[in-house]
């Protein structure tokens, strides 16, 4: 192949999405630490190293093909188990007395990571498989059938889901992952209705648990720092000095920039840990509803470029796969706006491309690498027969 059908299979659309997040991203880190908090350039630094190591692993990730991807499919859902259950074991018990949380190790000279953010991939490279071959086998799709999918589906989820129940927002985002393969997979409306209304009731139910009887929830296994999480929504007013100072002053700071903003670097707001799940604070008050408004429609073209991907490739295999990546960014980037201005729940959930966090950005850019190894290889296949074998075609 020459280098002129070599440069065309690369989706520069998508790199120049992922380039200006990335200049925008480091800029709020900028402003963040080294303007606003005053505490150097390092983190700064930092955040560009782990960019840099994200466009390695683009690069890397992109080689696979998607027979290659599917060969290793298992292999790497037995390793994110291996890491979630690491981490369930030898998370680091400073931040779990800090934030509440078990999701975070300790590597020595590194710092600490967060495996669920890497588990995310080999999560999605699971179901979309899983539902690939079940359709290979079941072209048309009946009640029975469907049955048998959501059981296999299940079967392979329920680990990981387990797995990461300590941490409400990374399971949340599993959760999104899972809906938004389910909901494609040509899974009958008539099953998925009742099932959605079933979990909306349950998700209604615990916060009216919550409000009026949270003991039952204790007994359960819920934690405070989960409950505290639903008060602030609630009324986020009710405790401003307390566990309510974080939001109320995200509120302050996103109010206080207006239309236009107050200026980069710009601030008189105090926020704890305002570089990590708080960053649209920075946006919001340093460029105002421009610079949030900007930032969104960034992410609305990279969303546009994946699904524009997958209608050009026409391979289902890949088409799975972008649907559990599209709902993993849609979801980071509703939830965390959404609680920055009060319309959703706090949960923990880092801005993707923008907030600092080695994890979450590498686990971001290794899934940006199979979006991108679509494009390069842009091949189709069915699966035939009871052998994993793939046709190649145009």
């Amino acid at each position: 192949m020459n280098e002129d059908k070599q440069t065309n299979r690369i989706d520069y659309g998508i790199i120049l999405s992922v380039m200006l997040l990335a200049l925008f991203s480091i800029a709020m880190i900028y402003s963040t630490t080294s303007l606003i908090n005053n505490t150097g350039i390092r983190q700064t630094i930092m955040h560009t190293a782990w960019y840099g190591l994200g466009a390695i692993a683009i690069a890397v990730i992109m080689q696979f093909d998607s027979e290659q991807i599917w060969k290793m499919t298992n292999y790497l859902y037995v390793i994110g188990i291996l890491l979630l259950i690491v981490t369930f074991i030898f998370y680091d018990r400073t931040l779990f007395e800090k934030t509440g949380g078990k999701s975070w190790i300790r590597l020595p000279g590194i710092g600490t990571i967060q495996p669920a953010e890497f588990a995310k991939i080999s999560f999605i490279l699971i179901l979309a498989k899983v539902v690939t071959k079940h359709n290979s086998y079941f072209p048309t799709h009946e009640y029975r059938s469907d049955f048998i999918l959501l059981g296999k589906i299940a079967l392979y989820a329920v680990p990981y889901l387990v797995l990461v129940l300590n941490d409400l927002g990374t399971s949340l985002v599993y959760m999104a992952i899972l809906v938004g393969v389910v909901l494609l997979s040509g899974v009958k409306w008539q099953i998925i209705l009742p099932t959605f209304l079933v979990v909306t009731t349950l998700g209604v139910g615990l916060v009216l648990l919550v409000v009026y009887n949270r003991e039952f929830l204790i007994q359960l296994g819920f934690s405070n720092y989960q409950f505290a999480r639903i008060d602030t929504w609630l009324n986020p007013y009710q405790d401003t000095s307390g566990a309510s100072y974080q939001i109320t002053r995200v509120f302050l700071a996103i109010g206080s920039g207006g239309v236009f903003g107050k200026g980069f670097g710009v601030s008189d707001v105090p926020i704890p840990v305002r570089e990590s799940d708080m960053i649209f604070s920075t946006v919001g008050e340093n460029f105002g509803f421009i610079g949030g408004a900007f930032l969104i429609l960034l992410y609305f073209v990279l969303i546009y470029q994946m699904v524009k991907i997958v209608y050009d490739t026409k391979n289902e295999f890949y088409a799975y796969i972008a649907t559990g990546i599209i709902m993993m960014i849609a979801f980071h980037v509703l939830e965390n706006i959404g609680m920055s201005v009060g319309l959703l729940p706090m949960t923990g959930i880092p801005l993707p491309f923008i907030s600092q966090g080695g994890s979450a950005l590498l686990g971001n850019m290794m899934a940006i690498g199979l979006i991108m190894s679509m494009r390069y290889h842009h091949k189709s296949y069915f699966f035939s027969g009871e052998s994993e074998t793939f046709h190649a075609g145009s």
